[in-house]
C-alpha cells in the first residue's frame, strides 16, 4: 500500500473504524488498486465534479433511467442517484466471489429439485420439513415435475456485503425476479463517457456481453432445441417500479417485451399476438411473481398474467426463467440453511460464508431475540426493499414492543441477525464534500449451459449519513463496479 497525498476533495474525509473499500488503517494509506483513481480526483476541481455529476443526471433522465417509489407524494420516477467514484474490486478478490457464487447457486438449484422431487434434504433433517413447506413460496404444484434442464434459478442476484474485517458474506440471495442489472450497466457506459481515460488506463473487465449471456441462458433450456427459440419478456407492465429494465433487456436481447394480454394459450401451447398472427413462444423471462402467473391455479383476481399458462409449463411445452417455486430459495429462513446444502449436496465447505441467523422458530433463538431486540436486525421472511424490518440500534421502545408482538405470533416468519457493519466507500456528498458511506454489492448470476457471472455487479450506496438501508426506494443510490483484469 502506498501513502499518497489526499486531494482536496480528500482532504476531510474520515475513514472511523469501518472498512473501508479505499483507505487502509490510516487516513493516508491508500491500497494499490485505488491509487491510480486517487491521483485522478487530485487533478479535478469542484466546478469539474458538478459538470460531469450534471451530465451523468442529465444522460440517465434523457434515457428515463428511472426506477418508481410507490405512495410517494414528491412523485414516483425517480433518476436512480448515481455516484462518481467507482468501486474497484482486484482479481483475486473477484476470483473468490466468482468461486462462491458458482457454488451456491448449482446448491440452491439441487436444492429446489430435490425439495420437489424426492425430498432427501428433509428426509435427513438436515433442514425441517415444515420450514420448507410453510414457505410463503413454496408451490406444491410443482412436485415431481421436471423443469428444463433441472434448472430453477436461471438468473440470481446474491447480495453481498463485507464486515468489519473486510471479510465478504452472503446476505440473502434474488432468485425470483431479481432487478438492478440495468443499472448496472448503464452506470458502466457513465462511466466510460465521464472517466474515459481513467477507464482505459485501469483495464477494468466489461460487462456489455450481459444481455447476450443473457439471451444464450433463455434459449438454452428451450423445448424446441431444434430451431430458434422464440423468447419473450414478461412484464407486468408500465406502472412496475423496474419497468425501464425490462423494456431495457428485452432491446438490447433483441425479443419481444409483452404483458400477459399479449399471450394466449391454445392446446398447451404458448402463443403470442402479433399483426402477422399467432406466433408459438418457446421461453419466457418472466419479470412478476408467481401468485400473479396464472389466474386460473394461483391468484383469481390477476389481470397481469396468462390462463393456462402453468398447464403449458407443466406439459413441457414452455419454459419459465425462472422457474415456478423459486421463491422457497428467496426465503429467509431456507437463507439460513444454504451453508448446510453447500455441505450435503456437494460436500464442500461455503467458500461465502452467511451472516449469523438466528430464527424465531426455534425456542431458544426466540428467546435470545426478544431480550436483544435493540441490539439485533430483525427481518420478515419475505419482505424486500428494506422493509418488513427492524433496526434494532435506532428502533423506538414502541417498535420494539410491535416487533416482539409480531415474533411471538408467527415465529416462523422472522429471523434475526447482528449489526453488520457494512463497509464503507468514499462517496461525493452534499456540498461535494467526500465522506463514507456503507455499501453493499449485488452481482449477477447466470446458470444455463454453464454458470456465467458478470464481472462486479450493482453497488449500491446508502446515501444518508450513518445509514444502512442501501435499497434505492429507502434513499439509496448506486456506483459503478470495476472489476480488474489479473
Amino acid at each position: 500500500m502506498g501513502i499518497v497525498s489526499l486531494c482536496s476533495m480528500f482532504q476531510s474525509y474520515q475513514k472511523e473504524s469501518f472498512f473501508d473499500e479505499m483507505f487502509a488503517a490510516e487516513r493516508g494509506e491508500v491500497f494499490p488498486h485505488y491509487e491510480a483513481l486517487l491521483e485522478r480526483f487530485d487533478r479535478l476541481d469542484e466546478a469539474e465534479v458538478t459538470e460531469k455529476q450534471r451530465r451523468v443526471d442529465r444522460g440517465f433522465l434523457e434515457q428515463g433511467i428511472t426506477f418508481t417509489v410507490y405512495g410517494d407524494d414528491r412523485g414516483t420516477e425517480r433518476i436512480f442517484p448515481f455516484d462518481l467514484i467507482p468501486r474497484i474490486i482486484p482479481d483475486a478478490e473477484w476470483q473468490t466471489i466468482e468461486r462462491g457464487l458458482t457454488q451456491r447457486i448449482i446448491a440452491l438449484n439441487l436444492f429446489l429439485h430435490d425439495i420437489y422431487h424426492e425430498g432427501r434434504i428433509m428426509k435427513d433433517g438436515v433442514i425441517p420439513e415444515d420450514v420448507v413447506k410453510t414457505a410463503a413460496h413454496y408451490r406444491p404444484e410443482m412436485l415431481g415435475v421436471d423443469v428444463p434442464k433441472d434448472i430453477y434459478i436461471h438468473i440470481c442476484g446474491t447480495d453481498l456485503i463485507r464486515d468489519g474485517e473486510g471479510r465478504y458474506l452472503v446476505l440473502e440471495d434474488n432468485g425470483r425476479c431479481p432487478s438492478g442489472v440495468s443499472y448496472l450497466l448503464e452506470n458502466r457506459e457513465a462511466m466510460k463517457r465521464a472517466f474515459p481515460r481513467m477507464y482505459r488506463h485501469y483495464g477494468v473487465r466489461p460487462v456489455d456481453h450481459y444481455p447476450e449471456l443473457l439471451l444464450k441462458t433463455l434459449q438454452h433450456v428451450s423445448p424446441r432445441p431444434g430451431q430458434t427459440p422464440v423468447c419473450v419478456l414478461l412484464t407486468p407492465g408500465v406502472y412496475n417500479s423496474a419497468y425501464f429494465e425490462h423494456t431495457f433487456l428485452a432491446r438490447k436481447m433483441g425479443i419481444e417485451i409483452v404483458e400477459g394480454r399479449d399471450l394466449i394459450v391454445l392446446d398447451g401451447y404458448v402463443y403470442m399476438r402479433t399483426t402477422k398472427g399467432l406466433v408459438q413462444v418457446d421461453v419466457i423471462y418472466r419479470r412478476l411473481d408467481d401468485d400473479f402467473l396464472d389466474p386460473m391455479v394461483f391468484r383469481e383476481d390477476s389481470v397481469l398474467g396468462v390462463p393456462g399458462i402453468m398447464d403449458a409449463y407443466l406439459r413441457g411445452n414452455v419454459a419459465l426463467a425462472n422457474g415456478v417455486g423459486t421463491g422457497v430459495a428467496d426465503d429467509k429462513v431456507t437463507y439460513a440453511y444454504v451453508p448446510d446444502m453447500i455441505r450435503y449436496y456437494l460436500d464442500q465447505d461455503p467458500i461465502l460464508e452467511n451472516v449469523p441467523t438466528y430464527l424465531a422458530w426455534r425456542e431458544d433463538d426466540q428467546k435470545y431475540m426478544l431480550e436483544n431486540l435493540a441490539r439485533l436486525v430483525v427481518k420478515a421472511a419475505n419482505e424486500s426493499g428494506g422493509y418488513g424490518m427492524l433496526m434494532g440500534p435506532t428502533s423506538t421502545s414502541a417498535e420494539r414492543e410491535e416487533f416482539a408482538a409480531k415474533i411471538k405470533e408467527n415465529p416462523r416468519n422472522f429471523i434475526a441477525q447482528p449489526v453488520v457493519s457494512l463497509s464503507r466507500h468514499p462517496t461525493i456528498c452534499e456540498d461535494h464534500e467526500i465522506e463514507g458511506r456503507h455499501i453493499d454489492l449485488r452481482p449477477f448470476i447466470l446458470y444455463g449451459e454453464d454458470v456465467e457471472i458478470i464481472p462486479g455487479g450493482l453497488t449500491r450506496v446508502a446515501l444518508r449519513k450513518g445509514s444502512l438501508v442501501v435499497n434505492s426506494s429507502q434513499g439509496g443510490g448506486s456506483k459503478d463496479t470495476w472489476v480488474l483484469h489479473r
